[in-house]
């Protein structure tokens, strides 16, 4: 049977519906001002892919902002490509279609790898159609993640570490988000039970301080342990952190504009300290009038 040949159509936006459960927000920022302005002047180049529903709508699979922006560009309908996919097809072609984009943010990532892993080990314990032998033995050896993890051209770890945000309550993926809190320390913070998250939530804004690895580290311990409360969180995140070690590098031609010719290296630097400490003392004597 020869294969059906797919043409692009005009579909209005009314009919259009969103992927359920769509990870990746659509916001209103520069980058969608660019591309309703582009719209405006060229109009729609890039059809989306839709998928046909009951009662002739058809539900958006790839192409949520380009539909957001004609939107507000004011037009009123849209090219499309419209394709029969069973749910699980239409799972992963909508992550594979959103994953390489550059803005995209740690928890939407972490959705679209967890949907598209259960996609795949749905269709993995289903027969294929082109497969006689799929057997239950085969299926329980097939590593979905890593077939995830080899699509979006990551390691399996980065997978399963994005995978495991999910676990975590809505604030703290917030946090992660704005860059508040690392990805490792979002890992081992997700193996908290939800109230023990909340406990750390509320310690965050009371201590104005987020965990680090080892403090993160140490509560999952404590939790794995059944001793995580309030007060321990508190105690943990209480402490004074180990400064890192890191060293400041400043380049010499911008530092001799500052100095005079015969000053060494070495002399620059004793001349900096000082200043600092001159510095430092006004703060003091500032912060105590």
């Amino acid at each position: 049977m020869p294969e059906q040949i797919e043409a692009v159509v005009s579909v209005p936006l009314d009919r259009l519906r969103p992927f359920p459960n769509h990870p990746f927000k659509v916001r209103d920022d520069d980058a969608m001002k660019e591309t309703v302005e582009s719209m405006k002047q060229f109009g729609i180049l890039v059809p989306a892919i839709v998928r046909p529903l009951d009662g002739g709508d058809y539900e958006i699979v790839a192409g949520h902002r380009r539909a957001h922006a004609a939107e507000l560009a004011g037009i009123s309908e849209m090219p499309a490509i419209v394709r029969e996919m069973d749910d699980d097809s239409a799972v992963i072609f909508m992550v594979d279609s959103n994953l390489q984009r550059e803005d995209i943010l740690p928890s939407e990532r972490a959705t679209a790898y967890k949907m598209k892993l259960e996609a795949i080990k749905r269709r993995a314990g289903r027969p294929s159609r082109d497969s006689k032998d799929n057997s239950p033995q085969l299926a329980a050896n097939f590593r979905s993640d890593d077939e995830v993890a080899k699509d979006a051209g990551v390691s399996g770890d980065t997978v399963r570490r994005y995978i495991r945000l999910t676990e975590l309550q809505p604030e703290l993926q917030e946090m992660v988000d704005k860059g508040k809190i690392g990805l490792t320390p979002a890992v081992e913070l997700s193996y908290l039970k939800p109230e023990e998250q909340a406990a750390v939530i509320e310690t965050i804004d009371s201590e104005q301080a987020v965990p680090s690895l080892s403090q993160a580290q140490r509560m999952k311990k404590l939790s794995q342990e059944g001793k995580l409360d309030g007060d321990s969180v508190l105690s943990i995140m209480s402490e004074q952190k180990k400064p890192e070690a890191w060293n400041i590098s400043l380049p010499i031609e911008k530092l001799q504009k500052y100095f005079p010719r015969s000053y060494t290296p070495q002399r620059m630097e004793e001349t900096i300290f000082k200043l600092l400490e001159g510095w430092a003392k006004r703060r003091q004597q500032n912060r105590e009038r």
